[in-house]
């Protein structure tokens, strides 16, 4: 196995991180923008409103893109075992 080859795997799996991370992430920012806006509005600075609302969101995000995040990671799992396999 050479250099590149290891870059190229290295390169797939931050990838594949990026694209399991991303639907999380990308609610958790705009879950909190939202929060952010409201307390600023209300001037009502309470920690656990940031908090529970961020928990919540995140959890049924979690859950509802398992499959594609399993998917996701299977695949790229696959693909490295048949390479490694190759390399043999």
């Amino acid at each position: 196995m050479s250099e590149t080859d290891v870059i190229e795997y290295g390169k797939e799996a931050v990838w594949v991180m990026l694209k399991m991370s991303a639907p999380v992430l990308s609610v958790a920012l705009l879950v909190g923008l939202i929060i952010s806006l409201f307390q600023a509005l209300t001037q009502l600075q309470e920690m656990t409103l940031t908090f529970v609302p961020k928990l919540i969101i995140i959890s049924l995000t979690l859950v509802a893109t398992a499959p594609f995040m399993a998917q996701t990671l299977g695949t790229f799992t696959e693909e490295l075992m048949d390479r490694i396999v190759a390399l043999g």
